[in-house]
């Protein structure tokens, strides 16, 4: 998400590195850069320029702080200056209001419209305690009713069963007195689409805000984060039309340049309320400004990652493996839990990026692929033992490697070769218990280190432990994809 700006403005940053003092002299090329690098990711033009020149004023205006590195004070300005630029602060939609809340989700085709619609009941339901009802208003395409039934089916949601014969208007209203009468809190009404905008489509929507007044409806427009100014032209239509109440960025997870992100709220005066970020019916977010903007400038983003740590890991399970670990115990069982906690929290990529500095650290290892590809190798090798090996690798011979090579579908070979490296990992997690008992730090309520990971740093990550001070093993290739895994 958004790597190629982050590498601008990093290489921006590291100009100023060893200057004295910020001054109007040494700070151009520094801003030349990030210039440049705004609106090569699509930024508006009168954003870009709004932008430099307010984060000009900031850094040679007397809120410099004298003796503060020139590079870390210019960084922290760039930060808080994308965070007033993208919005300052969340806000979700108002669940706190009374009565039903009903929920207009509108924009293209193509935009992520229903999928987004699935992923908000979702969390709706799991993280705000929500009764949801998922209504079916495109009767533009007959199509997108059976694929939003579909969807709330696997995800065990409630629908309305629309009559597309209606407008979308009258499907919705019809759709509301249903909900009144069922104790619903919220109804996300899913509209139609098209290629672009036409007068059609806003004909429609302008009939459905109106006749919907009354039940004060929130309307949310999805847009694809990879379409940048495209995007942000159209929420401006949409929201001239019929008056939006939020965005959503779809497709974060994709290559985006960022332009719509960094220039949505500043043009259409419209907040991002939520950003989707993978295919996954989870991979929704909050849209929080000031953790974005930490992102984009390499400082990770710490918040969410415990708030990830927090919804996805069994407590219970990481005291437990904590204690073995105390013990001196660490089974293949435990290794096998702690890559399934991993993979609950996310990709790899993902996770590092929220870690200070680690975008940086990521380009020079490269592709991430080969190493997650090991990771799943390996859990198939574990899921062909038995229980007592899981627990006791020791007592693995050479008739239990041929029947694990079988079982897993891996040579024999494979199999030594990931005892031998789980050999390593034992050592290693001794001596990182050893590390924690020196005091340190962790993830709060977690015990130490990374979240699930009751040993600090990484287990199970290839290449060992990535945090610690970038040093590199001797004789070992370093990287991920050498080293331990």
């Amino acid at each position: 998400m958004f790597d190629n700006l982050t590498d601008k403005f990093t290489d921006a940053i590291q100009s100023l590195s060893g200057k004295g003092t910020i001054s109007e002299k040494n700070i151009e090329d520094a801003l030349k850069d990030v210039r440049t690098a705004l609106l090569e990711a699509d930024v508006n033009f009168k954003v870009v320029k709004s932008f430099i020149s307010d984060v000009k004023e900031e850094a040679i205006g007397e809120k410099v702080i004298r003796g503060v590195d020139p590079g870390a004070q210019f960084t922290k300005i760039v930060q808080d200056k994308l965070a007033i630029l993208m919005g300052e602060e969340n806000k979700e939609v108002d669940l706190d209001r009374k009565g039903l809340l009903p929920i207009v989700v509108v924009g293209l085709n193509g935009q992520g419209k229903t999928t987004f619609c699935g992923k908000l009941s979702l969390h709706l339901t799991k993280k705000r305690n929500k009764k949801v009802l998922l209504v079916p208003a495109d009767n533009f395409r007959p199509a997108a009713k059976d694929q939003l039934i579909t969807l709330a089916n696997s995800l065990e949601m409630d629908y309305f069963d629309s009559d597309l014969s209606m407008t979308p208007a009258k499907i919705s209203l019809a759709a509301m007195d249903y909900a009144k009468g069922k104790d619903y809190d919220v109804v996300i009404i899913d509209t139609a689409g098209r290629l672009h905008v036409d007068d059609e489509l806003m004909g429609q929507l302008e009939d459905l805000r109106s006749d919907m007044e009354s039940f004060k409806p929130e309307t949310l427009m999805v847009a694809d984060a990879m379409t940048g100014q495209e995007a942000v032209n159209v929420a401006k239509t949409f929201h001239e039309k019929i008056n939006l109440d939020g965005v959503v960025l779809s497709k974060m997870d994709s290559d985006a340049k960022g332009g719509a992100a960094l220039s949505i709220r500043h043009v259409t005066g419209v907040p991002i309320k939520y950003i989707s970020l993978g295919e996954k019916m989870k991979d929704l977010e909050l849209f929080h400004p000031d953790r974005l903007a930490s992102r984009i400038l390499d400082r990770g983003d710490i918040v969410t990652l415990v708030e990830k740590a927090e919804e996805e890991i069994d407590e219970k399970e990481a005291e437990r493996m904590m204690k073995n670990l105390e013990k001196g115990k660490f089974t293949v069982d435990d290794f096998l839990k702690q890559m399934e906690m991993i993979n609950r929290l996310g990709s790899m990529g993902s996770l590092l990026k929220m870690i200070p500095g680690m975008g940086g650290m990521m380009k020079q290892v490269g592709d991430l692929g080969a190493a997650e590809d090991e990771m799943k190798k390996m859990k198939v090798i574990i899921q062909s033992m038995s229980k007592k090996e899981r627990n006791d690798y020791k007592i693995i011979k050479d008739s239990h490697v041929k029947r694990i090579a079988r079982g897993s579908g891996n040579p024999e070979s494979a199999v030594r070769d990931f005892i031998n490296k789980f050999k390593q990992m034992e050592k290693m997690m001794g001596g990182m218990m050893q590390m924690m008992k020196g005091g340190m730090p962790g993830m709060p309520g977690m015990g130490g280190g990374f979240p699930g990971m009751p040993g600090g740093g990484a287990p199970g990550l290839p290449g060992g432990n990535p945090f610690d001070g970038g040093k590199k093993k001797k004789n070992k290739k370093g990287g991920w994809g050498g080293g331990f895994f």
